[in-house]
Parts: structure tokens; C-alpha cells; sequence
């Protein structure tokens, strides 16, 4: 026949739409011509397929005229995932292999020029789309592993495109593709009980764990900022398997490892020196930014007013939203960010305001420059606000370890288990549930009225204080927060006391 129709995947972002390769063969002036908005890696794929057709030993139908239409016309194709398809497409029109060996198959793959199938970006969408359909899917070798993580699908890898024909022409079939995803590890890599002192940092790690809050350490150097943030994982929850392969299929198409880190949340740390675009991700084709592999984990921002503040304010939406969206003049794209923000700064530019062991040199009106690179609406977002301070030499030097991360973690799932009933992690509950969940009778609402009014808080800080209260209870195994929980979750807002006035620590420049 001269017209082949073979059907593969295109990449946009997280998504992976069908595209059909469409390959007429004509009489005319001899040529080959590519449509339908190939960027410049998919024009260039005329001279892989070319080369590789030759070098594999198939006829390359040199006399004809070859047309190459990618449908839809109006849909954006990059990479060399068209390659494979491309070549089937010409062997297909060109009567070297019979088209109905191709009916229920998807197929994409790099080729090289000797006819080697290389491995390409983003699979694992392509796989789980490819499984929607329920089809299978031909593919590089080297990609075998991610698309089998789809789970019952049919994966059939090669790892040269005569090894392809071979199958398609019944001489020697492919066996379908299985993996087993590693089992993780029973005990985390960076245990809680490694922490000295800092009880009540470890305290505020925990409740963060539980409720899925925000959290902000602030501390001089040197007391344990890191080491308790990078914790935070080992006490969360286990990845479900759909959260699982949401991780997955976004560290698939940024052409990160997968099953090196199958099922485990995620932890990101990008440096203050991180744009706009690498952090909540962009570009003229949008991919994720470090929110996205941060999702269904931990985002921590270590040195935290060291980053642009219009860098820190694009974040401000994805907080609430656990969505990114961009918008670009040709495309937009959504990308998932429900990520937990852990974050840590020094109090001042030296570091030392309120360490009793060195003085701080700041003056005020240094100390209000630094602390006001962070905005008021960025800090209502941060549920748990902690000051750590330099640890006691008796408490650093002594022979006893803390609270291991597993038993903590037991506490953390208890808690979970008690939201659960709710519909929502206790961070992201609507406000209505929020307000039936925490049950204030009139005194307790005239007294926090009270306390908000002399602290100056937000009425979104209100609600920050009432979910990390409703947390607090969970925990504790009460069914509503009371006055006990509220005096705790207001004493998370630290830095909103140093905002309004009060409980400033005295610096070199102040009397």
C-alpha cells in the first residue's frame, strides 16, 4: 500500500496525546517532506530514518516522492520519540511489512544511524496514556523499565529496528516487558533520632508531618535548621501507588531516574540563586520547575530571604492552589505542585540575633531590611514559624539519642487516619469544614479574637492557627482543639510576633 497511518505519542508536559504518523508514497520529484509542526530535532529525523533504514538493511524507497503528515497539524511536536514510528511508517507504505501487524500497537523511539533504538524523555505519560487506550507499546530497550511502571500494559522492547521487523514480521516475537519497582527501604536514610535537643523544632516537625503544614525554622547558624528539615520525609506517610507513578511520570519527563527512587516522597533543594522559571518551571516550551518534583514532598529553602523576593512570590498561588499554571503566547500548561514547604533562615544578615553565644552586630534597621525581604502574604502561608536555638553544650555532647523517626511516624499515620474522615489534610480543609471540624464555643472565639487583634494576624493567619490546632488535636487523640491547642498553635506564629512588636530580641544597636 502507499499510504501507512501508525499511531504514537507526542510530549506536552504532562500530557501525551495521540498523534498519527501519516506516510504517502507517490510518483514525483523524489524527496522526502515532513508536516505538521515539527520543531527542529523532529525535521532532522528524515536523515536518522534515512540512515538507519540503509544501515539496517531494509530498502529506502529512493525513486518516490515521500510524504510525512504528524496529526493533528496544529499540535506541537519536539524530540526524537518520531523516529521509530516514522521508519514503520515508510516499511508499511513501502509493502516491506504488512500494516495489520501493527493494529493495537503504539510505537516511539529514537533511532541512531546504525539503527539502534535510543531511550527518550517522558514514557512513562506515554505508557499510562497507551494503557487508557488498551494498547501496547514498541519501544527503545531503554525504556522498558519506566513504561512497564504503568502496570498492565504491553511493553514490548527492542533494542534495534531490524529486532522490530523481525517481531513485526512473525520471525522472532518480543516478549512482553515486566518490572518489579524496588522494595524502599524499612528504615529512612536520615532518622529523627540523630537530632540533639531541639525539642520543640522536633515537636513542629512533627505536627507539620501530620496536618501537611508549611513550616519556617528560623535560628543562627549551626543549630540544626538542615538536619531537621532533611527528617521531614522519613516521618510522612508512604506513597500511595497513584501518588507513586504522579511523582514518577514527572521526574519522567524532566529525565530523571526512576526506579531509584520509586515510591519515596520527594526532596528538593534547589539554591537561593534558583529563577522564577527553574523554581515554579516555564520556558518557551513549559516544563515543570522544582515545585513539580517537589510534589506529593518536600520543597526545602534553605537561606530563605537569600532568594529573590519576586522569585519567593510566585509561589504564593501554588500553596494554595497544589497547582502551577503557565501561560505562554502559543501554549499553557498545568502542572501539579501539592508540595509541603520547609524552609529555613538565620534572624538577622550575621546570624546571631539572640544567640547567647555571640553578640549581634545588626542594626536595627538592617535586621528589618532582611527579615522584610519575606512579605507578610508569603508568611501568613507558612503554618509553623520556629525559632532554633544554639543547643546547650550539656545537650550536644550527651550519650543519649532522641525519638526515632519510625515511632514518630506512627504517631503522624494515627493522625492522618483521624483526617481521613474529613476528606482533606488538615492544611488544605475549606474553610466551612475548618470552622464545624474546630467547634469554638463563644469564649474561646472572644478570647483568640482577642489574641489575633494584639498579634495583628491575618484572617488567613487565623485559619493557619485553627487548622495547626485542629492538627494538634489530632494528634492527641481529642475530637475538637482546645484552649491547650490553640495557646500552642498560636505559639507556631513566632515571627508574627516579632512583625507586631513583640518578644524582639535586643542587638548590638538597640538599647
Amino acid at each position: 500500500m502507499a499510504l501507512a497511518i501508525i499511531t504514537t505519542r507526542a510530549g506536552l508536559g504532562l500530557d501525551a496525546p495521540e498523534v498519527l504518523v501519516e506516510v504517502h508514497l507517490s510518483n514525483g520529484l523524489p524527496g522526502m517532506t515532513l508536516v505538521g509542526l515539527p520543531e527542529t530535532a523532529v525535521r532532522e529525523s528524515r536523515e536518522r530514518v534515512r540512515s538507519a533504514l540503509v544501515n539496517a538493511g531494509f530498502e529506502f524507497p529512493t525513486t518516490r516522492r515521500i510524504t510525512i503528515n504528524l496529526a493533528p497539524a496544529d499540535l506541537p511536536k519536539e524530540g526524537g520519540r518520531f523516529d521509530l514510528p516514522i521508519a514503520l511508517g515508510i516499511l508499511v507504505a513501502s509493502e516491506q511489512i504488512p500494516a495489520a501487524a501493527l493494529e493495537g500497537l503504539e510505537c516511539l523511539g529514537e533511532l541512531a544511524l546504525d539503527g539502534r533504538l535510543r531511550p527518550v524523555t517522558g514514557v512513562l505519560p506515554a505508557a499510562l496514556a497507551v494503557k487508557a487506550q488498551g494498547r501496547g507499546l514498541l519501544l527503545a530497550a531503554g525504556n522498558a523499565d519506566e513504561a512497564a511502571l504503568a502496570g498492565d500494559l504491553k511493553v514490548l522492547p527492542a533494542e534495534h529496528l531490524s529486532r522490530v521487523v523481525a517481531h513485526l514480521l512473525g520471525q522472532s516475537p518480543i516478549e512482553p516487558h515486566r518490572v518489579t519497582p524496588p522494595a524502599l527501604p524499612e528504615q529512612p536514610l536520615a532518622d529523627l533520632a540523630d537530632v540533639r535537643g531541639q525539642y520543640q523544632a522536633r515537636r513542629a516537625l512533627e505536627v507539620a508531618a501530620a496536618g501537611g503544614h508549611n513550616l519556617l525554622f528560623s535560628g543562627p547558624p549551626g543549630t540544626g535548621k538542615t538536619m531537621l528539615a532533611s527528617r521531614l520525609p522519613g516521618i510522612l506517610p508512604p506513597l500511595s501507588s497513584d501518588e507513586a507513578l504522579q511523582v514518577a511520570a514527572i521526574r519522567s519527563v524532566c529525565g530523571l531516574d526512576l526506579l531509584g527512587h520509586w515510591g519515596e516522597r520527594p526532596f528538593r533543594s534547589p539554591h537561593h540563586t534558583a529563577s522564577g522559571v527553574a523554581l515554579v518551571g516555564g520556558g518557551s516550551r513549559p516544563r515543570p520547575g522544582e515545585i513539580s518534583l517537589a510534589h506529593q514532598g518536600v520543597l526545602f529553602l534553605d537561606e530563605l530571604p537569600q532568594f529573590d523576593r519576586s522569585v519567593l512570590e510566585v509561589m504564593r498561588e501554588p500553596l494554595e492552589s497544589g497547582q502551577i499554571h503557565i501561560a505562554r503566547a502559543s501554549q499553557q500548561r498545568s502542572f501539579p505542585a501539592s508540595f509541603q514547604l520547609v524552609a529555613a533562615m538565620n534572624p538577622c544578615p550575621c546570624g546571631h540575633l539572640g544567640d547567647p553565644r555571640q553578640t549581634c552586630v545588626c542594626t536595627p534597621a538592617q535586621i528589618q531590611r532582611y527579615q522584610g525581604r519575606l512579605s507578610g502574604p508569603l508568611l501568613d502561608r507558612i503554618d509553623l514559624q520556629v525559632e532554633v536555638p544554639a543547643i546547650p553544650p550539656d545537650q550536644l555532647t550527651a550519650d543519649t539519642r532522641g525519638e526515632s523517626s519510625s515511632r514518630v511516624r506512627e504517631r503522624v499515620l494515627a493522625a492522618r487516619e483521624r483526617q481521613r474522615t474529613r476528606g482533606f489534610l488538615n492544611a488544605r480543609l475549606p474553610g466551612p469544614e475548618l470552622e464545624a471540624a474546630c467547634a469554638l464555643d463563644g469564649a474561646e472565639r472572644a478570647w483568640l479574637a482577642d489574641v489575633l487583634t494584639r498579634l495583628k494576624l491575618s484572617a488567613r493567619a487565623y485559619h493557619r492557627v485553627l487548622r495547626v490546632a485542629l492538627t494538634l488535636a489530632d494528634l492527641a487523640g481529642e475530637p475538637h482543639p482546645g484552649r491547650s491547642q490553640l495557646l500552642e498553635a498560636i505559639g507556631y506564629r513566632q515571627l508574627d510576633r516579632l512583625r507586631s512588636g513583640q518578644d524582639r530580641p535586643a542587638t548590638a544597636g538597640s538599647p
